[in-house]
């Protein structure tokens, strides 16, 4: 069987394993998956229309609605009218949510540990490739734009000859390499259709050039 093959077969095993304790974790506060969800994202990205949660945790409105309308009833949302728009409300997180979510955010532990089995390097390595994997299945509208460097405005890829921090984020105004690469992060700001497709070229780009150099004479990676 092909390479192909074993990988996506090893990705859908983590998958499962994730969404099993995903559902231990909602199940310890009595909430679905979907309910905890919700949560964790109000008090992580702050208020927001049922039409946005929806979007973000890929479910359908009537999906989202229906665990919010949960979630209200249990006294961990509350909903409050839009002060941009009158004809809207916000869902905000409680005290009790912000409780809840608090939970809900901890990784278990054996994730962890997998995680930190990796070196450096093969870390870097990981997250360059599930960015890759992450985008492609973005273009291909299987799952949500995330707030991760390849889609952000502040993203500035491989701009410096350094093959440690090669790319540059204009938020903090700092050179960083692929291990420092996100997947989510807090001061992401959507890019545009056209930059996005730029930055990608440029960082697809520049890696394979990096990969298809020889190694250098002192036996470290060019």
């Amino acid at each position: 069987m092909s390479a192909d093959f074993h990988i996506a077969t090893g990705l859908a095993k983590i998958g499962t394993y994730l969404r099993s304790q995903n559902w231990r974790q909602a199940e310890s506060e009595q909430l679905t998956p979907t309910q905890s969800q919700i949560v964790v994202h109000l008090v992580q990205r702050g208020p927001a229309r049922i039409t946005v949660l929806a979007d973000e945790l890929g479910v359908t409105q009537p999906t989202a609605s229906d665990a919010a309308a949960a979630l209200i009833r249990k006294g961990h949302v509350d909903r409050r009218s839009d002060p941009t728009d009158a004809r809207a409300s916000l869902l905000h997180s409680t005290k009790s949510g912000r409780h809840v979510a608090k939970k809900m955010a901890v990784w278990p532990d054996a994730l962890l540990a997998a995680t930190d089995a990796l070196e450096p390097g093969e870390r870097a390595i990981f997250l360059k490739a599930l960015t890759k994997l992450i985008r492609s299945l973005q273009i291909q509208g299987a799952i949500p734009v995330q707030r991760m460097c390849a889609t952000c405005q502040f993203f500035r890829p491989n701009i410096h000859d350094d093959s440690v921090a090669p790319h540059h984020c204009d938020f903090v105004d700092a050179a960083f390499g692929d291990i420092d690469l996100r997947l989510d992060c807090g001061e992401h700001e959507m890019a545009s259709d056209r930059q996005t497709a730029a930055n990608w070229q440029v960082f697809a780009s520049a890696e394979a050039k990096r990969t298809d150099a020889p190694t250098a004479t002192t036996g470290e990676a060019s």
